[in-house]
Parts: C-alpha cells; sequence; structure tokens
C-alpha cells in the first residue's frame, strides 16, 4: 500500500514477521515497560491537563481519585503452555489493570499467567493506593483481609458481595423499598473466621440493577458509612468504564494477535498497546478530538505515511458539533419525488 514512500527510504526493507517474533523473544520486557512510565510521566508534565482528564459522566461529582480495577484475559496458542498454562488444553495470560477513571489512563499494569486468582494479585494492584482515594473493583477481587487493609490505609473501596456471603445486620439505615433501592444496611462479618480477616463494620446496600434489559438484584460492600445507598450503587456502574477501555485495546489496537507467545513476547505487546493507547490519547487531547477512539485510531494509521502535521489534521477534521452518532428519524425516509 505504502510501497512507493518506502521505496524512497535507501535500503529499506520490509520487516518480516518472525523477525519481530525474535525480537519480541528475545528483549527483556522491562525496557518496555520503563518506556511507558517515562512517556506517561513526560506527557503529563508537558500539559498537565491530560494527567487531570476531563470529568467523566458521574465522576465529575467527586474530588477524589477514583480508580477502577480489573483484568483482561489474552488468550494465546497451545506453544505457550510451558509458562501460561490456564486450563487442560488452553494457554492464557492476563493483564491485571488500575485505571484511573477522571483520566482515562492507566496507573498500574501487570501481565501474568492466568492461572493466579484475581484477588492473590488484588494486595499488588492496589499497593500504589493513597488515603482519602476511591477504588472500585469487582468480586473477583474480593480478599476479606485486602479489604481491612485498604480500609486500615483510608482507602474508599466499593464491589459486589459473593454469593454465599453472610452478614449480621448491625442497624438499618432505610425501611422498606426506596426507588430501587431494596436495603441499606450497617453490617459485620456473621462468622467467627470472616470477622478475624475483616473486624469493622461494613455497609451493603441491595438494589435493583438493570442489565441487558432485565433487572437483577445486585448486592454492594463498602466501607464508606457516610456516603448515600445511591451513590454507592452508581460508584460501582462506573466500574463498566475499564471493560470499554479493554474493548479499546483488544479490538481496536489488535491486542489478541501476537506475533510471538513466550512471557516476553507477550508482555512486550502488552506494553506496546498501553504506549499507544496514552500517546493517541494525548494526540486526542491537545487536538480536542471529539470523535471515537476507533475513529482516531483509523486515520493516525492511515495518515503514517502521509507528510503533514497530525495535529492540525485532527483539528480540521469534521466540522459538524455534537456526539456525532446518526439517529434515523422516520421522516429521513421520504424521499421528494418517489412514491
Amino acid at each position: 500500500m505504502h510501497s512507493g514512500p518506502f521505496s524512497a527510504i535507501r535500503g529499506a526493507t520490509a520487516p518480516k514477521r518472525n523477525t519481530l517474533s525474535h525480537a519480541n523473544r528475545t528483549r527483556d520486557p522491562v525496557m518496555a515497560e520503563k518506556l511507558f512510565w517515562q512517556t506517561l510521566e513526560h506527557l503529563q508534565n508537558l500539559c498537565p491537563g491530560f494527567g487531570r482528564g476531563r470529568g467523566r459522566r458521574f465522576a465529575f461529582r467527586f474530588k477524589r481519585v477514583i480508580h477502577l480495577v480489573d483484568s483482561t484475559t489474552l488468550q494465546l496458542v497451545a506453544n505457550s503452555m510451558d509458562w501460561a498454562k490456564h486450563r487442560r488444553r488452553k494457554a492464557a495470560a492476563k493483564c491485571h489493570l488500575r485505571l484511573n477513571l477522571q483520566s482515562f489512563l492507566p496507573r498500574f499494569a501487570l501481565v501474568d499467567t492466568a492461572r493466579h486468582s484475581d484477588a492473590k494479585k488484588a494486595w499488588e494492584v492496589c499497593a500504589g493506593l493513597l488515603a482519602g482515594e476511591i477504588v472500585i473493583f469487582d468480586k473477583a477481587y474480593l480478599d476479606l483481609l485486602h479489604l481491612f487493609e485498604l480500609f486500615q490505609r483510608g482507602v474508599f473501596w466499593v464491589t459486589r458481595a459473593k454469593e454465599g456471603m453472610q452478614f449480621k445486620v448491625v442497624r438499618r439505615y432505610q425501611r422498606g423499598r426506596i426507588g430501587n433501592i431494596l436495603r441499606d444496611d450497617l453490617v459485620q462479618m456473621k462468622s467467627s473466621a470472616s470477622r478475624r480477616l475483616y473486624p469493622a463494620w461494613l455497609r451493603r446496600v441491595v438494589a435493583m440493577v438493570e442489565v441487558d434489559g432485565k433487572w437483577r438484584e445486585m448486592s454492594f460492600l463498602s466501607d464508606n458509612l457516610q456516603w448515600s445507598a445511591q451513590t454507592i450503587v452508581d460508584l460501582y456502574r462506573c466500574r463498566w468504564e475499564i471493560e470499554v477501555f479493554f474493548k479499546e485495546i483488544k479490538q481496536t489496537l489488535q491486542l489478541a494477535d501476537f506475533l510471538g507467545h513466550n512471557a516476553n513476547a507477550v508482555r512486550w505487546q502488552v506494553w506496546t498497546a498501553l504506549l499507544t493507547y496514552v500517546l493517541l490519547r494525548f494526540c486526542a487531547w491537545i487536538s480536542k478530538w471529539g470523535h471515537s477512539f476507533t475513529r482516531l485510531f483509523t486515520l493516525a494509521r492511515s495518515a503514517l505515511w502521509l507528510r503533514l502535521d497530525l495535529r492540525s489534521f485532527l483539528e480540521s477534521y469534521g466540522t459538524a458539533g455534537g456526539s456525532f452518532r446518526f439517529l434515523g428519524t422516520p421522516d429521513q425516509a421520504y424521499l421528494p419525488g418517489i412514491p
């Protein structure tokens, strides 16, 4: 496609897929990790507003930093069995991530095998949280001892209760159903073994939540005893934003297609994808990009071999305002002259 511009470079030849695979297999991925964090720090110093981000939906109500924690599974081929054995005939790696909700930028990433449970990695992923900050994670990361450690550090957390967890109600904050909130209680762990792991009181909110067009009853837990019940439910709803991030990384940046399948190669490609994501987000920030991330990636990829200023190109792209979603209406189906 770009054979003309490529041939103008003296002695240039197209890289072979096997060459990239060999390089990823032999090079130390720590280099890619350090490059990512140094680049992110440089961009934040260059443009402080980029690190703070714009208030995203519900998050603008909080002046505290809100972190989202989750993991995504990276499916690998059978020749990765020596280090990434997941099931009997499957191999996979996992990327554990802590995402800043306000800036939508990664704050911690860990690439490891998928054989370990998320709860075992929760300590490492949340180690950098500061007092007063908020962290939201799924019930897969629920570990009572770790939750109590966060509570002692002054970190506010919100998660979902696992099935079978038993609580003793200390105080009821509401009587009967109010809106979609069914129950709002101050509780403590019922069994003595669970109380040894988490001896403090908990907040339990039971609410009706719409999932895929159907209403489901869900139980949420938090160590904050002052927030309203609706705030706790809304905070957990923000956790879906990290799923959007994983979709952009895996589908738009095509992280699911690996050039190598050993540990070094997978880590290299994950850190490279995260670096590409941050660079594209920075381009979107300085150009005040209003379209989707997928369209930004498509334009940047198509302009790699063109001699143009990327910032000016992005700033001049599109003239219509709004959310750039085409909404069909019945009157648009009418064409003059056609009955």
